[in-house]
Order: structure tokens, then C-alpha cells, then sequence
């Protein structure tokens, strides 16, 4: 096992900082050993065989090359559940758990609650909320096959009940149902923004969950919240998450269409990251 820790370390140092080579090699050593952090401690000089140490060398030829560390092992961790990961869904970050935790928070988590998630990905917001509200029926949209599948695997895996349905939001009809809770982490970034975004996300992450037009950057804000005003209940809340350069714009943007009680967030870095609204009266389909 030393001799795989001073493999990795030798072999990244310089292309990453060195408490991120300390977390990959934790996490790899936990994948090719099974073991829990304690028990790498305990055991720390087992030796590997050489079917271990073939996995760690395509470990690090693949970190070398900027493929998230999520894809390489398959699997991430968010809000305490564990998420099957590739590059058919977004790695899910620490911000969109700030918003999970934001809805569990004050929401009563015993509730009979219909809960919407648009543009699940993943799914690790709507299987979050559905092992935080035991009570509640969790629905969740998305528009690829791939990421559907991806998301429905982790309900199986985390043993919880969601309803996944293929939806287009910008395309999308009127549901009979209505919600309580509406969330959405839409595509927010900017394509004049790629070249800022790291190599390891640029190159590995769905750009259609990533990209949205320069001349219509809230182009799935605006039709979530229209697709909201008909669809939450009276009392009902719909949460976002941002872009941080357009918190004022994405609150002016709620005002017009009619929402109130709307309240900006930042997250655990100072930026505005979270949206939460009401709607009061329809309004109107969505105009691209």
C-alpha cells in the first residue's frame, strides 16, 4: 500500500495541488482495498497484488489526462448517499447540498409533499429529498435517455422511490399534478465562460448541463418559473440554483412574473448561489 501511495503522489505531483493528490489517493486506495479510512490506517503496510497495482497505474494515467476522479471511480458522494457518476450526468458539487439542505431546513420534513426536481442529472437532488422527506412524492424531470438511467440506478442503489420522467422543460405541456416544492440546478453557464472552466470539466461534463446561450443566459430560469406558476400549489415554493453573476437579474426576472416572498442565498464561498420564490397568479407560457 506505500508503495501505491508514493506511486500516486511521484506521479501527479505538479499537475495537482498536494491536498487534492492526498484526497485521489485516499480514494483510490479505498476502491482497490475496500477498506474504510480507519482500516487503511490499521493496515497501511498491506501489501498489494499485482491486480491492485495495475488498477492504481490506470488510475493515474487517467488523472493525468484531467478525467474527473468521480468518473474514474464511478461513484461520489452527496449529502450523505452515494451516486453512481459518468460522463453522461454532472458530478454533483457542495453548493447544490447547500440547497438541499436549505429545503430540508425549512420544510416540514414529515409532510405529505409533492416535490418536483427539474433537470435531475444524476439525481441526487430528488433522491436526497425523497431520504429526507420519507413522506413525500418525489418526481424528477430530465431530457436524456442516459442521464434518466444514470438517475434511476441511484434510486435503486440508495433504495428510495423517485418517478423519473423524460421532460423537456422549454417544450414542456401542463401536468394535471401539482407541487408543493419545485427545484431546479438548470444549465447556467455561459459559453463565452468555457474558458475559465478547468480542463477536467470542460472536456469530461455534459455541456448540454453545463452551457446556456450569451444573448439568453436564464433562458431555463424564465421557463421553470412560468412552468411553476401554473404547477405549484397555493403556498408552494420553487427553489433555484444560479448562476452567481445573475442573482439580481434571476430575482428581477421573479418579480416580473409574479413571484414574492423571493429570497437570494449565498453559499459557503460568499456567492449567490440559491434562489426560493412563491408564485401568486399565472401567467402565460414560456417564450424562448
Amino acid at each position: 500500500m506505500q508503495t501505491a501511495i508514493k506511486r500516486i503522489k511521484s506521479e501527479l505531483e505538479g499537475l495537482y495541488p498536494e491536498t487534492e493528490i492526498r484526497s485521489f489517493s485516499q480514494l483510490m486506495i479505498e476502491k482497490v482495498t475496500g477498506f474504510s479510512r480507519t482500516k487503511i490506517i490499521v493496515n497501511k503496510n498491506t501489501l498489494f497484488s499485482d491486480e491492485q497495482h495495475q488498477e492504481i497505474e490506470s488510475f493515474i494515467k487517467k488523472l493525468k489526462n484531467f478525467v474527473p476522479i468521480q468518473y474514474i471511480l464511478g461513484e461520489t458522494e452527496f449529502y450523505g448517499l452515494t451516486f453512481n457518476v459518468d460522463e453522461s450526468v454532472l458530478i454533483p458539487r457542495p453548493e447544490t447540498e447547500e440547497l438541499v439542505d436549505w429545503i430540508r431546513t425549512e420544510n416540514d420534513r414529515s409532510a405529505f409533499l409533492n416535490i418536483l426536481d427539474i433537470g435531475t442529472g444524476s439525481g441526487c437532488i430528488a433522491i436526497s429529498l425523497k431520504h429526507e422527506f420519507a413522506n413525500a412524492v418525489v418526481d424528477a424531470f430530465d431530457i436524456s435517455d442516459t442521464a434518466l438511467e444514470t438517475a434511476k440506478s441511484n434510486a435503486v442503489h440508495n433504495k428510495l422511490e423517485v418517478n423519473f420522467l423524460k421532460v423537456d422543460i422549454l417544450n414542456t405541456p401542463d401536468f394535471e399534478k401539482k407541487w408543493d416544492i419545485i427545484v431546479s440546478n438548470p444549465p447556467y453557464v455561459l459559453e463565452n465562460e468555457k474558458a475559465e472552466i478547468q480542463p477536467n470539466v470542460l472536456d469530461n461534463e455534459p455541456h448540454v448541463a453545463l452551457f446556456v446561450p450569451d444573448n439568453d443566459p436564464l433562458i431555463f430560469y424564465r421557463c421553470i418559473a412560468q412552468f411553476s406558476l401554473r404547477q405549484l400549489k397555493p403556498g408552494g415554493k420553487l427553489y433555484f440554483e444560479i448562476n452567481r453573476q445573475y442573482g439580481k437579474a434571476t430575482m428581477d426576472l421573479l418579480v416580473e412574473l409574479g413571484f414574492t416572498d423571493i429570497e437570494l442565498r449565498k453559499d459557503i464561498s460568499g456567492n449567490d448561489r440559491m434562489i426560493k420564490a412563491s408564485p401568486q397568479a399565472p401567467k402565460g407560457g414560456c417564450k424562448e
